[in-house]
């Protein structure tokens, strides 16, 4: 695991409790309450800073303290504990109005029973086994989306579920505000990539603008000279640079710097573009649009914003974590009886983030989109565990689908220069291509080597979206019924 390397990100460990029990046991409450946000924030595997709340006793504070934490922009989350009884109509008010993320922490201060000393006193200060079931009725009775973490505070299972919790965190606050680039339009005739962008911004935040391609290319023609010669070097000491002409490189350089700073300027994280839409460039973006994934840039091709969106957000999700991350998608199948797999890649455009050695970076011609062949780095996915997700609008709801795969090591491919992966999907591909069609799932995906199907779950969770779960334990069966359950419950929901 990593440093706290997400300083900015602060979740707030706030306790309830009474003035019932006097000031004593409330001291208590307070130095025990200390301590466990102490222990949560020294933890590596929590990558944002834990930071301890007074303990709360009435209507009023935790009213403020809600209200403190949705104008507070480092604050991306509560954990909430109840170490003695609080009594949950006191929360109604302050639950109703917060907008950040909630985990419930279900735990105690101390691990176990003093079978010899235990007196009540000890009783009184150590009620979280049914305090917090107060607090977990008034959260299902104001239907209010929360994790749920069990256990004592101090073992590591507990603290990685906290830890995948604030890395969703990170995600749903990147989400709130996030503007998105779409240099033209999306794919003609497309239907998947569609979708309605004012939904997107009311339930996701997220901000989808269109800019012509002229835009980009007023932008490209500003880049000076030496910039382009900077680049360029970066290119060669940190690439494998296996082209003999190097006039498409500097190109795709000149790409990237006028696509960066045209997203500095305007405030973008995430974009997209669309090889029918390329009026006034000479190539299609290739080796520019890796590089700015590598940067942490969200990307989607043929305009699919909705990737372009969860790329951007995954990809704040896994900060410091080892893996990449990357817009994919699948092409072909290999239907080898024996261990039939998933070859995916794109034209061009696949995050050197997953690279298992140093890329390369090679100029091809692409066949599509008539314009000059294109730079691109060109590489194969290492071995490993890995998991896509995507987001489709199925009319009035967005819905997540997520897979976990098994990468694996291709054949030699010697004829086909883009970068690539070969996978074998959860629970096998006959099961997982029926469950994903039958769920209406895009072709193009999230693609990570970091993240987990918890990470999913949590964020899911936090935007208060659909998920459907393709793993080892997927039925067809049983995926129509939910399906069909889901249906029924989403449209009862609205």
């Amino acid at each position: 695991m990593t440093p706290k390397q997400t300083q900015n990100y602060e979740v707030w460990f706030v306790t309830g409790s009474q003035h019932l029990y006097g000031a004593e046991t409330l001291h208590h409450v307070n130095e025990d309450s200390s301590a466990i946000a102490a222990a949560l924030n020294a933890s590596e595997r929590i990558p944002v800073r834990v930071i301890f709340k007074p303990v709360l006793t009435t209507p009023d504070e935790i009213t403020g303290m809600c209200l403190s934490a949705n104008s507070d922009g480092r604050c991306i989350g509560i954990i909430a504990w109840m170490h003695t009884f609080s009594p949950a109509k006191m929360w109604i008010t302050g639950l109703g109005m917060l907008n950040k993320p909630l985990l419930h922490l279900h735990t105690q201060f101390n691990r176990g029973i003093p079978w010899d000393d235990i007196d009540m006193d000890f009783m009184n200060l150590n009620q979280s086994a049914h305090g917090d079931r107060e607090f977990g009725f008034i959260c299902s009775r104001l239907r209010l989306n929360r994790k749920v973490v069990v256990g004592h505070w101090q073992d590591e299972k507990v603290q990685e579920a906290v830890g995948i919790w604030s890395r969703a965190a990170m995600g749903f606050n990147e989400s709130r505000g996030l503007k998105i680039c779409r240099f033209g339009d999306n794919m003609r005739y497309v239907a998947v990539t569609e979708g309605d962008k004012v939904e997107a911004l009311k339930v996701l935040g997220w901000q989808v603008n269109y800019h012509g391609v002229g835009e980009l290319v007023e932008s490209m023609n500003a880049v000076a000279a030496q910039e382009i010669e900077k680049l360029m070097g970066e290119y060669r000491d940190k690439y494998s640079f296996a082209v003999l002409k190097d006039d498409p490189v500097r190109y795709q350089a000149r790409i990237e710097l006028g696509m960066k700073a045209f997203f500095e300027r305007n405030g973008y994280r995430a974009f997209t573009t669309n090889f029918e839409d390329l009026f006034g460039l000479e190539q299609l973006p290739g080796l520019a649009v890796q590089r700015l994934m590598e940067q942490g840039y969200g990307f989607g091709a043929e305009g699919d914003w909705k990737q372009s969106a969860l790329v951007r957000i995954m990809k704040v999700m896994a900060r410091g974590m080892e893996g990449g991350c990357s817009f994919m998608e699948d092409y072909t199948y290999h239907l080898d009886p024996v261990r039939p797999s998933v070859l995916n890649a794109h034209m061009l455009e696949i995050c050197p983030s997953l690279a298992g050695q140093k890329p390369s970076i090679e100029v091809h011609p692409l066949g599509i989109g008539g314009k000059d062949a294109p730079a691109r780095f060109v590489f194969t996915v290492p071995p490993g565990r890995g998991m896509v997700a995507t987001l489709v609008d199925m009319g009035g709801r967005m819905r997540m689908i997520v897979n976990p795969v098994e990468v694996i090591t291709p054949m030699p491919l010697p004829k086909l220069p883009v970068a690539r992966a070969l996978w074998v999907p959860e629970p096998d591909l006959e099961t997982s291509a029926h469950a994903w069609i039958l769920a209406g799932g895009a072709h193009h995906t999230s693609f990570t080597m970091a993240l987990t199907v918890e990470h999913m779950q949590d964020l899911a969770e936090m935007f208060g979206i659909e998920l459907l779960i393709i793993d080892k334990n997927t039925r067809i069966t049983d995926f129509k019924k939910e399906l069909r359950n889901n249906h029924v419950y989403y449209q009862l929901n609205k």
